[in-house]
């Protein structure tokens, strides 16, 4: 079996969501092995940190928090779709329509973003005609390699298509590395009872 880490590295200096020095974790170390018998840290951190995932309740009042999101729509068959070559900002219907996309799959697109600890306020996003796609193929999550999954949206259409229809979104994931193709995920959030939480993802092949 080959697997793929994913996920970014949590650290104090990582990139942010536009930049904000309250996204991005504290890491405080409690005791060493110097003073003591054992390393101990405490993580202050963000729900939205890194490579994390959204629960319909970050943007729904009524919606599940992630504690009671059901895990197989966390791992499980996936599709990468490389939207690389596309020329628009947003991801559209039209650029997602030839993609072998089947019910329940786990959706990632893999774009031109990059992961640089300097917020990219340009990054490329999926717009609310792909969003609507996506939900009509009755998919069991959606991922995107930039921190956000929408922009200049002011009523966050993508997030509320997504999550109206019961399908979290993965974001902060590092697929440059990642080919297009069909694959299993894995990345299991934390349960708690929260709008949103850090994940470890990889990608699978057996």
């Amino acid at each position: 079996m080959i697997i793929n880490d994913i996920s970014l590295k949590i650290t104090e200096s990582m990139g942010a969501w536009k930049d904000k020095d309250s996204k991005r974790p504290k890491i405080e170390v409690t005791s060493t092995l110097k003073r003591g018998n054992a390393n101990e840290s405490r993580l202050h951190i963000d729900a939205h940190t890194g490579t994390h995932v959204d629960a319909p309740f970050h943007f729904l009042q009524d919606g599940k928090k992630i504690d009671a999101v059901a895990l197989n729509r966390f791992l499980g068959e996936c599709i990468v779709v490389d939207l690389t070559k596309i020329k628009n900002p947003g991801i559209e219907k039209k650029d997602l329509v030839k993609a072998k996309i089947r019910e329940k799959d786990i959706v990632l697109l893999k774009t031109l973003n990059e992961y640089k600890k300097t917020f990219d306020f340009n990054f490329v996003y999926l717009a609310e005609s792909g969003a609507k796609f996506l939900a009509s193929k009755k998919v069991n999550a959606v991922g995107i390699n930039a921190l956000g999954i929408e922009r200049d949206q002011p009523e966050h259409d993508t997030h509320k298509i997504l999550l109206g229809n019961g399908i979290p979104i993965i974001e902060g994931l590092e697929l440059s590395k990642i080919k297009q193709g069909r694959y299993f995920f894995i990345g299991l959030p934390l349960k708690i009872k929260n709008d949103a939480s850090p994940i470890r993802a990889v990608l699978a092949r057996f």
